[in-house]
């Protein structure tokens, strides 16, 4: 037996498109006949008939295994279900919707398998057919997030990528409840060599991540990787005090000097309502990091199984 690839698939709402994927990396597998498969598909707890297809195809071939959340847990609780069952001595991480071309991985694989790469990673050179509003905020995103972080973060950057096994394991030490995948890619280091690619449209539905989930999404990525927003809000506080200290003196000098009182009950109120909005934000912004620590010291455990065909599980919390 040669060495085995095993290919994560997060699936939310996606009936329609799986028998398209499927069809397509087959094309893609005859291509790596001395290979071996394995299929790790993972239901984040699918509305729709996700889970009958996947069920299906599982019936149909051995090499497909899945998971079933108990509920609906997000992409990032998915991709590390699949890391943490696959194994493969290689593990990809795709979308079923084909945005992910299945056509790249021989090539993915043939750098990662000379040993000069320990994963190789993908990214969209172009945005056509997305938002331009959309286009814009995500490029903004990186830009900020490569000025606030240590991490390196490129742009276009997809979940797409194939590893080795050193790559899985490392991420998988990191069991953090708020997961942020394409910061933790970059945390882990190693060499990583990037393809790049033109973007493509999903094949069939609805894309799950709207405006707002995105910009949720990428919150957490600048909370989980940075904490230049709290010594920001620290620098605006000292800012505020230098400015406060100096309205005084002059309040001070004017009284003694022109013996005129205090004026501008208007500005007044102004400038309390601006300090009173630059507080709530700085408690904003402390709240956040310490409702994530909130979230982490709970160990809640990242998924719960509900249904699964792996070997020895019973559906327990976590599966494996």
């Amino acid at each position: 037996m040669g060495e085995k690839i095993s290919i994560v698939v997060p699936c939310y709402n996606e009936e329609n498109v799986l028998p398209a994927f499927f069809q397509e990396i087959r094309k893609v597998i005859a291509r790596m006949p001395d290979l071996d498969f394995e299929f790790m598909l993972i239901d984040d707890g699918s509305s729709d008939g996700t889970l009958d297809v996947i069920k299906a195809y599982a019936r149909q071939n051995e090499i497909v295994k899945y998971i079933s959340f108990s509920r609906n847990f997000g992409k990032e609780a998915a991709i590390y279900a699949g890391l943490r069952n696959a194994s493969g001595n290689y593990v990809v991480i795709m979308d079923a919707d084909l945005q992910d071309p299945p056509a790249l991985l021989p090539e993915m694989y043939r750098h990662v398998s000379g040993g000069e790469y320990d994963s190789v990673a993908t990214r969209r050179v172009t945005r056509q057919g997305e938002p331009r509003m959309r286009s814009f905020f995500a490029r903004q995103f990186y830009k900020i997030m490569n000025r606030l972080s240590s991490v390196d973060m490129v742009d276009g950057a997809r979940d797409y990528r194939i590893m080795n096994r050193r790559f899985v394991n490392a991420l998988l030490e990191m069991g953090e409840y708020n997961r942020f995948s394409k910061g933790l890619f970059g945390w882990v280091g190693y060499r990583t060599k990037w393809l790049e690619y033109k973007n493509i449209e999903r094949i069939a539905g609805e894309t799950k991540w709207s405006f707002w989930s995105l910009v949720r999404y990428s919150i957490e990525g600048i909370i989980a990787f940075s904490t230049a927003p709290l010594v920001i809000s620290a620098v605006f506080g000292v800012i505020m005090s230098g400015l406060s200290m100096v309205s005084l003196i002059a309040i001070v000098v004017r009284k003694m000097m022109f013996g005129d009182p205090v004026m501008g009950w208007a500005s007044i109120i102004s400038v309390i309502l601006l300090i009173g909005g630059l507080l709530l934000v700085t408690l904003g912004i402390i709240g956040q990091y310490l409702a994530k620590t909130y979230l982490e010291v709970k160990h809640r455990p990242i998924y719960i199984c509900g249904e699964t065909n792996l070997p020895d599980s019973d559906g327990a919390i976590p599966c494996k």
